[in-house]
């Protein structure tokens, strides 16, 4: 018996894990729309309200009104402003641009990016700012990190993927959410062997630094294609009650970083 394949969007699906995610899904017999700044179904740019509308305008025209999941695995690294618009508002109001369509399939689901950096020191007023919308309020934030020095600045990245989990975690028990029968939830990889990357591991310096930052102590450095089947999963018909979640996809960091007894 012949199945309709499931539609799935996922943005940064020209490099690393979205393109890792993109491989996988489409091997396993299902269409994905692709949206990245180059090399992709939808060529948009998230780190700007009018990019993420062009964005949601050109997933609708392609997939002809018809999303059973969206992955947003777009996102930056570094300390710089554009991480916020990106690493944040590029999935939310995307994501929140594309519900009324996702809501109409027997099975929608949504799975973000989050990181084990979530765990790390933050700057609490950053990621209030995210939480609250305030895109403005959150850049003006990021440009005092950054006027900082490098040390503030590096609180951005991580500001940004504890403001995902959180509103993952907040957003998904809503009517609009739980009560349209959509699973929403983020994956926290450790350290992925990916381009973005590249630079970090292969210097003996950041590598160690990085090691020391995020252990993981079983089997190491993460591939992309390890975090795609976690997200395929996530998104798959057969999650009817994973929700909320940030699942940690790290080796052992969250258990090394936070101890055994994290209900105290």
């Amino acid at each position: 018996m012949s199945t309709t394949p499931r539609t799935y969007v996922i943005t940064g699906s020209s490099s690393g894990i979205g393109a890792a995610t993109s491989h996988l899904l489409i091997e396993r017999g299902s269409r994905v729309i692709g949206v990245d700044l180059h090399d992709a179904d939808v060529i948009a740019d998230l780190s700007t309200s009018s990019g993420r509308a062009n964005a949601i305008a050109g997933v609708l025209e392609s997939t002809n009104g018809i999303i059973d999941a969206i992955i947003p695995c777009a996102g930056i690294i570094h300390g710089i402003i554009p991480t916020v618009s990106v690493n944040f508002f590029g999935v939310t109001d995307f994501v929140n641009g594309l519900l009324p369509t996702l809501k109409n399939s027997s099975a929608p689901r949504v799975a973000t990016m989050s990181s084990v950096a979530s765990l790390l020191p933050n700057s609490p007023q950053l990621v209030d700012a995210m939480l609250d919308a305030d895109e403005r309020k959150a850049l003006d934030i990021a440009q005092g990190l950054v006027n900082e020095g490098p040390k503030s600045a590096g609180l951005i990245y991580s500001s940004t993927k504890r403001a995902i989990s959180r509103w993952v975690r907040r957003e998904s028990i809503k009517p609009e959410w739980a009560g349209a029968g959509i699973p929403l939830n983020a994956v926290g990889p450790g350290i992925v062997e990916t381009p973005m990357m590249s630079k970090v591991l292969a210097s003996d310096k950041l590598r160690a630094a990085t090691d020391a930052m995020i252990p993981m102590p079983l089997n190491h450095y993460l591939k992309p294609n390890e975090v795609a089947y976690l997200l395929a999963w996530l998104t798959s018909k057969e999650n009817s009650h994973i929700t909320g979640q940030t699942i940690y996809i790290d080796g052992g960091s969250d258990a090394v970083m936070r101890g055994s007894n994290i209900w105290t």
